[in-house]
């Protein structure tokens, strides 16, 4: 794995919420080896939000506003939903 990635998985599985550490963590290391260059400024840019905000969108409690959508958040949500 390389540095970016390592840093991305360090970052999902660390979030400060430890429910968004299950839940995005387990999402990263799962799909993180197999995003491209594009996906993974996408899952960068995903965990500059606040704890909240990402923990209400992924588990569905709000809807994420537009700014904030993209195929990752849309890959996770549709991950836990499974």
């Amino acid at each position: 794995m390389d540095n970016r990635r390592r840093r991305l998985l360090y970052r999902a599985t660390h979030c400060g919420m430890k429910e968004n550490d299950v839940l995005i963590g387990t999402f990263a290391k799962a799909v993180l080896a197999d995003m491209d260059a594009s996906v993974l400024g996408h899952f960068e840019a995903l965990l500059e939000h606040s704890d909240n905000d990402l923990y209400n969108w992924i588990t569905g409690r709000e809807a994420a506003p537009q700014s904030a959508r993209s195929d990752v958040l849309d890959m996770l949500i549709a991950f836990h939903a499974r």
